[in-house]
């Protein structure tokens, strides 16, 4: 008999004996969309009628409160709150499973960076959540800006919303390495399907011109997955999951690299800066050359095993840029209400269509780019290996033993897993995925022999493929 367990479920089958898992048939689930008002603390100053800061505004010692509308999309596993005034962001998602919070924003807005030339209105003010930036580097021009609101679709089964804006202004006073008005239009889609754990968004980039631009287009993501709701927050637990081996960082944050291995060319190994509590202060990392295509990025908190991962074509978003405040924003982290400061504890994750900040792309001539993403929570997982925008799954295999972790992005489904070596089956099985705990399954391997292929299927119980991968023994 082979040992065959499924977590999340318990079982102890034999080989002969599929793991099947049988469940009552789920409640149909909904879709809802509802207006609400958000209200965020920040500290007093005064911007003026280009949004450019006010010299001397600035006062720390009195907390000032915004409110924005907002927009409530949910189903039976996410509760997800959008704030288009504000950026046109993605503020929250809540994994109603565990409750916890999976993006950062903060409590306290602080500006900072002011006349230090490194951003568009010459200062900067972190909010959080997710939210597209362009046509320019360092969070472009759009971050405080209200974009327009519009419901696509409404129905039961799906919610899509578009949130939009359309690059038509200049800054008298922006530093010079930003760029003027170019044109470009950005229609921002958020979907939230029933019976579905993830987010799945679109963003949508049109050049309307009669010659071709130079841009930049990056979605800028601060991560806290894990969290509780009220006090989202990156801890020592935090790992970058990205399917990079490599990474680069500018000069003026070496600091970064000193625990990580050189790779030549001015690259270094990405493996201890996985780890949100190796970063010794604030600074950037840039996945190097690129993200090779590799189409799944985000991070895990490992003092809980949940997660949030970004799945994408990363052929078009080919930048992976990093940047923390430093694990110090969370160790010395101050009261944000009785001392506000900008170094706050989040790792911010950036999607670009070009390798870094500052090296621009072209946007041909009446043309349109359009990048589907999908923002999956994760249990139970404790790395990605495979990725799509049906299910995630962590796959490995070591002398004796093959080990899958898997997130199923439509829980409801069940799922028939096949591990094969060679044309030995070693596990075979229906699986009610687990949205609560994930799934786990760990499979006696026959001839653990190194360099051996462990193959990997997991289909619908129709025999729809939903993932297929291998992995060599270890």
């Amino acid at each position: 008999m082979r040992a065959l367990v499924c977590f999340g479920i318990a079982l102890l089958l034999s080989l002969h004996a599929p793991c099947v898992v049988h469940a009552a048939a789920p409640v149909p689930d909904g879709v809802s969309l509802s207006e609400q008002t958000t209200t965020w603390s920040t500290v007093k100053f005064a911007v003026d009628a280009e949004n450019g800061f006010v010299s001397g505004s600035l006062d720390k010692s009195v907390i000032v409160e915004r409110s924005f509308k907002s927009y409530v999309l949910e189903n039976r596993y996410l509760r997800v709150t959008l704030v288009p005034e504000f950026g046109g962001r993605i503020l929250s998602m809540v994994y109603k499973p565990t409750g916890h919070e999976q993006l950062y924003r903060t409590e306290v807005g602080v500006p900072y960076g002011m006349k230090a030339g490194n951003f568009y209105y010459d200062w900067l003010m972190v909010y959080g959540g997710i939210f597209p930036t362009f046509p320019d580097a360092e969070h472009g021009k759009t971050w405080l800006k209200p974009w327009a609101f519009r419901v696509v679709k409404e129905g039961a089964d799906e919610v899509t919303v578009v949130m939009s804006f359309r690059d038509d202004f200049d800054y008298s006073a922006r530093p010079s390495k930003f760029r003027g008005a170019t044109g470009i239009e950005a229609n921002y889609y958020v979907t939230l399907k029933a019976d579905r754990a993830a987010l799945d968004a679109r963003v949508v980039l049109k050049n309307p011109n009669d010659a071709a631009v130079q841009y930049e287009y990056w979605t800028c993501t601060t991560l806290a997955p894990g969290s509780e709701p009220k006090k989202p927050r990156a801890t020592g637990g935090a790992e970058i999951i990205a399917p990079i081996r490599t990474y680069t960082t500018p000069a003026w944050s070496a600091n970064l690299a000193d625990g990580d291995e050189s790779a030549g060319m001015g690259r270094r190994r990405f493996e201890n800066l996985r780890y949100f509590k190796n970063w010794p202060t604030m600074g950037i990392a840039y996945a190097a050359p690129d993200m090779q295509g590799g189409n799944f990025w985000g991070v895990i908190n490992h003092d809980n095993a949940e997660g949030i991962i970004r799945i994408a074509d990363n052929t078009l978003t080919r930048g992976l840029k990093m940047w923390t405040w430093g694990f110090p924003s969370f160790t010395d982290e101050t009261d944000a209400r009785k001392d506000p400061n900008e170094w706050r504890p989040y790792v911010e994750l950036w999607a670009g269509v070009s390798d870094q900040f500052f090296h621009s792309a072209d946007f041909p001539a009446r043309s349109e780019v359009s990048i589907p993403e999908t923002y999956s929570p994760t249990v139970g997982m404790s790395n990605v290996t495979h990725a799509n925008e049906k299910i995630l799954i962590n796959f490995s295999a070591e002398a004796s033993r093959a080990v899958l972790e898997f997130f199923s992005i439509e829980p409801a489904i069940p799922l028939l897993v096949t591990l094969k070596q060679d044309d030995t089956a070693l596990f075979s099985g229906v699986v009610s995925a687990d949205p609560n705990n994930g799934n786990r399954i760990s499979a006696a391997i026959a001839d653990g022999r190194s360099g051996g292929k462990i193959r990997l299927t997991i289909t619908t119980t129709e025999g729809k493929e939903l993932i297929a991968a291998e992995t060599a023994i270890k």
